[in-house]
């Protein structure tokens, strides 16, 4: 077996209509997970995950039995299996987005499983349709582009998921959110944040608790770049006068956020390392500016 380029070049302009497909896909799909599953603090009940073949819903109870769908890049289909036996393989490549709506919803019907969405595009400006049923014009899906953008997600899974296992503290797992397309990993202090009455119920239940989260997005309007990303809440503005590693990352204050690119880490000799020092260089000055027991949370 041919051992594949662990961080391979992928540019935005070069995939972005691929990228919108997909992007949409997992959408659709997203939000049968959030409707069926039951729900888990902080959304953790709406992500996907990496998996040997794509991305994951991992099984979800319904009725007296479960329930899986994922994205399989090594056959480029969306493959929807239950505990009843039941199987039903929808390909990426052949179908709009009006197309592979239908098709989703056709399949739970036939499976006899019950589900309602919303359905239409969540928190992409840049997609301006009403429902998913008007998709006819997102129809590019390249296989090439697909199966690289699935190497990277591979590759930052695996150093995050050791990132993951240095700290004691409640974190959640390594995982993929469909409304922004980002692979992210948040560690807990344990504290309750301040109450924000003000803002939506997504914000409310997501910042509930002091977190410091990091992740990895393939780039959007504001950064056109593939990117990893670091950032504490409740905002501490401190965190810019300190020092990040590796040299290369940076303080987005706009944003409010530490950011990698992607481009840095492919012109490295040890990319692994150089993710893995910007996740720890970037937690260690949060957890200091937001007065975490550092020590207490740290399994190293």
């Amino acid at each position: 077996m041919k051992t594949p380029e662990p961080f391979p070049q992928l540019k935005l302009d070069d995939w972005q209509k691929t990228k919108d497909t997909l992007h949409l896909f997992l959408q659709v799909v997203g939000k049968i997970r959030l409707s069926l599953h039951p729900k888990t603090n902080h959304w953790w009940h709406v992500p996907f995950y990496v998996s040997v073949n794509g991305l994951t819903t991992g099984p979800i109870p319904y009725d007296n039995g479960l329930f899986e769908m994922e994205f399989n890049f090594l056959r480029h289909a969306l493959e929807i299996k239950s505990s009843r036996g039941d199987a039903v393989v929808i390909h990426l490549d052949q179908f709009s987005l009006a197309q592979f709506y239908d098709r989703v919803m056709e399949a739970f019907h036939q499976m006899d499983i019950n589900v309602s969405i919303q359905a239409k595009p969540y928190d992409m400006p840049n997609i301006l349709i009403e429902h998913f049923k008007d998709g006819h014009d997102y129809d590019t899906y390249d296989r090439s582009q697909v199966e690289t953008m699935w190497q990277i997600l591979i590759s930052v899974n695996n150093v995050f998921q050791e990132f993951r296992g240095q700290f004691s503290g409640k974190s959640t797992p390594v995982h993929l959110f469909w409304h922004h397309f980002d692979l992210a990993l948040t560690r807990f202090s344990g504290r309750e944040a301040p109450a924000r009455p003000d803002v939506s119920q997504v914000e409310r239940e997501a910042y509930s608790h002091e977190v410091i989260s990091f992740g990895f997005w393939f780039g959007d309007d504001n950064l056109k770049e593939p990117a990893f990303y670091a950032y504490g809440f409740p905002a501490v503005d401190s965190v810019y006068t300190e020092t990040l590693k590796p040299s290369t990352a940076e303080w987005n204050e706009a944003g409010g956020m530490a950011l990698l690119k992607y481009e840095a880490i492919r012109e490295s000799e040890n990319p692994k390392q150089m993710i893995y020092d910007f996740l720890e260089s970037s937690y260690l000055i949060y957890a200091k500016e937001m007065n975490w027991d550092i020590d207490d949370l740290s399994l190293t």
